[in-house]
């Protein structure tokens, strides 16, 4: 098969942005990033037109796509579905999210997970489980009935299926689970996020130490930072290890709040981009159920009936927009921050969320006016 060269445009190789270079690819594997001038001019060409080559988004908050939520469909074909969406979206590698549920849902999910990466599901990297072990005073969405405890059942299910996966993210919250399990969590494998919680600032950061290194949709469902009382926000970014996922569509967070926590943020831990999106991903549906509870979707929100928001009507193109154009961030420093900075705290392997020569590497082309992407 002959290489296939493109030129034209920005290429960013996950860390950089590359202006008057050239990329050729050659059967999906990354060949040569240099120069534009000298660039191999024997396969096809493909010319960006000014256009943005990226590697694909990678996405650790999905909870669901293409009309169907994980929840209510735990089946290899919705997993297959939710990734075909969110690729169309530009993100090639999710990490499918259930929503607090049953001791039995759950197991479900890790058993249909481990199915998919064994039949090589395309996109599907690896699982992550937001609760049932939060807080119920920060429940938000979840089902209040559902949350509870972490027990020692739980720690023996979980650091399996941190063994079986490629990737497990857990959200939990020091109310329901203790240092020690955390630090059990952790030593097999599992990424632990903290998120719906209520915690004080010396609890939070007492979790980082035990090896938590994350934080859930930063400042949603979790204690804010006080002039006393630093909270869980104050304890990620004074945090030099733990990262942090964020929803920027300018609904959950202010983006002048967004820009002073980009400022603020210390340390190897970084600020990433997550959709948190939910059945209407990839689709035009105006509204769907979450465990028989409707939730709707109108002007860029989705909302119960009572106006709380449940999760994002959001893509990873627009939350990079939005950082762009609204918080005032870079545009390679955004893009990192859907990309090598989500795929770097996973574990994920080489070539996913970068381009690497020698490694094989899925593309995306985002316009240059960052209004929408496409699959290469």
């Amino acid at each position: 098969m002959s290489a296939t060269t493109y030129h034209g445009g920005l290429i960013f190789d996950g860390e950089v942005l590359h202006d008057g270079a050239a990329l050729t690819v050659q059967d999906g594997t990354v060949v040569a990033l240099g120069p534009e001038t000298g660039a191999d001019s024997s396969g096809d060409q493909v010319d960006l037109a000014g256009d943005i080559l990226s590697p694909g988004y990678v996405d650790l908050q999905v909870n669901g796509g293409d009309g169907l939520m994980l929840n209510d469909a735990l089946e290899l074909d919705t997993l297959r579905r939710m990734g075909q969406a969110h690729r169309r979206l530009g993100a090639t590698h999710i990490l499918p999210t259930l929503i607090t549920n049953t001791l039995a849902k759950t197991e479900a999910t890790i058993e249909v997970t481990k199915e998919a990466i064994a039949a090589g599901v395309p996109g599907i990297a690896g699982l992550h489980l937001e609760g049932p072990h939060l807080s119920v005073a920060r429940k938000g969405a979840h089902d209040a009935a559902l949350i509870r405890p972490m027990e020692d059942s739980d720690v023996l299910m979980l650091t399996a299926a941190a063994r079986d996966l490629p990737a497990l993210m857990l959200t939990v919250a020091p109310e329901n689970v203790t240092v020690d399990q955390v630090a059990a969590l952790v030593e097999a494998g599992a990424v632990v996020s903290l998120g719906h919680t209520d915690a004080d600032f010396a609890t939070c950061t007492a979790y980082f130490e035990a090896g938590a290194r994350s934080v859930t949709h930063l400042f949603n469902a979790m204690s804010q930072m006080g002039n006393r009382e630093p909270g869980l926000v104050g304890a990620l970014l004074n945090s030099g290890l733990a990262s942090a996922g964020l929803i920027a569509d300018a609904v959950h967070v202010h983006p002048a709040t967004i820009r002073n926590a980009w400022a603020a943020k210390q340390g190897m831990g970084e600020i990433f981009l997550v959709s948190d999106s939910m059945a209407p991903a990839g689709t035009d549906q105006a509204e769907f159920t979450l465990e028989g509870r409707r939730i709707a979707r109108r002007d860029g929100r989705l909302t119960l009936e009572d106006g709380t928001l449940a999760g994002a009507d959001l893509d990873l193109t627009t939350a990079v927009q939005v950082m762009c154009d609204q918080v005032g961030v870079p545009l390679a420093a955004a893009l990192r921050a859907a990309t090598s900075v989500p795929a770097a705290l996973m574990g994920l392997g080489k070539g996913i969320g970068r381009l690497e020569v020698g490694a094989a590497s899925e593309l995306i082309r985002i316009r240059s006016d960052l209004s929408g992407c496409a699959a290469v």
